[in-house]
């Protein structure tokens, strides 16, 4: 069988969460079945080591994939002409994107739908580009695939797709991701924070994240503990820094804010590994993969009440709601002060997180493809 993958998420050291969820199911895939092709259909000049094995065939459209009017003519006229010189069996995509005519079988992963529920949290033409062509993507693919039971209702509920027709394929976490000992956990505090103990928030900088509340709830932390906890965010801005700016400049404890950016696997396991807790209150999560990677690291997680995070989580994170700065700040002053309750957590979660593996996903995810070929 010859199977054409859009693999235009694999970005050698930018890997989001699709391009993560993309090299890691796919680098399975392919060497888990050598008796079949993969042709990779990447926007720009790629990195040999998203060539997996020899089974796969590496090719470029002419276009890039940067903007909602080139996404248009890849996806209607430059990947459809891929799959038909090369013959393709089906077609794979791991990020939503799709031909809505591809003349194959369609296996489409479309991880959660926030930008129907937040269009304003991506930049105008983006969104205007999400929610008029992926609805058709889902309703056009022969089959679906999602990273939580909370997605699945979600697409189910929103664009009336037959909930038999969608997977449901957790994500996994890097095998880097495990403890640290006390000794090498304040050596990376010494190097991240001066030696303060640290709650850590790690994602992209947008505004579903909740990054804003999440600071106005640390200064009433920090105003009513006299901690000297500091935060760490890791993460890069995705579309305006402003309103984070803005909630800056009116903390009185900005100064213990530390913004690291983007850190590649190893750093971001120490610094999370390193943390007396994640913090994690969005809005509005699809799965949640900070969650799961703190949970390897056996740190405790404060996390949302809503969507995909309470499934994410299960009894291994303290919930609460992310609308509420106070709740959060409560959550924050318990997480600091009772040892016993973080370690009740620990203990939680190394039940918890034997749900998400990669060798899993992948797994999960070729059974869902071969209900097309059956």
């Amino acid at each position: 069988m010859i199977i054409a993958v859009n693999t235009q998420s694999l970005l050698k050291d930018k890997l989001e969460g699709l391009g993560s969820f993309t090299d890691e199911v796919l680098s399975r895939m392919v060497r888990n079945h050598p008796e079949h092709q993969f042709i990779f259909i990447f926007d720009r000049d790629w990195d040999s080591s998203f060539i997996y094995a020899d089974n796969v065939l590496p090719v470029k459209t002419v276009l890039p994939s940067r903007h909602p009017l080139l996404w248009y003519a890849r996806f209607e006229h430059s990947i459809p002409a891929i799959i038909r010189r090369h013959n393709a069996d089906l077609f794979l995509s791991t990020d939503g994107y799709m031909p809505q005519h591809p003349e194959v079988k369609t296996y489409n992963v479309i991880h959660d739908i926030g930008f129907v529920h937040q269009p304003k949290n991506q930049p105008f033409l983006t969104s205007k580009y999400y929610n008029k062509y992926f609805p058709r993507f889902a309703r056009n693919a022969d089959r679906l695939g999602t990273v939580s039971e909370y997605s699945k209702a979600d697409i189910v509920k929103t664009w009336g797709i037959n909930p038999d027709k969608i997977d449901v394929i957790y994500n996994g976490v890097k095998t880097v991701f495990g403890p640290l000992s006390d000794c090498e956990q304040q050596v990376v505090r010494d190097r991240v924070t001066g030696g303060s103990p640290y709650f850590v928030f790690v994602g992209s900088l947008n505004l579903r994240k909740n990054v804003e509340g999440m600071l106005r709830a640390f200064d009433i932390f920090k105003e009513k503990t006299g901690s000297v906890q500091k935060m760490v965010i890791v993460g890069e801005c995705m579309w305006t820094m402003s309103t984070i700016d803005h909630e800056l400049e009116h903390m009185r404890h900005g100064e213990d804010v530390i913004f690291t950016g983007r850190l590649q696997p190893t750093e971001l396991q120490q610094v999370v590994a390193s943390a007396q807790a994640l913090i994690l209150v969005s809005f509005l999560e699809g799965f949640g993969v900070p969650i799961v990677e703190a949970m390897n690291c056996d740190v405790p997680v404060i996390t949302s009440d809503c969507t995909s995070m309470p499934e994410v989580a299960g009894n291994a994170g303290l919930l609460v709601n992310p609308h509420s700065d106070e709740a959060i700040a409560d959550a924050m002053e318990r997480m600091a002060a009772d040892s016993e309750l973080r370690e009740q957590l620990i203990a939680n979660a190394k039940t918890q997180r034997e749900k998400f593996s990669w060798d899993k996903s992948a797994v999960d995810l070729w059974n869902g493809m071969m209900k097309l070929v059956e």
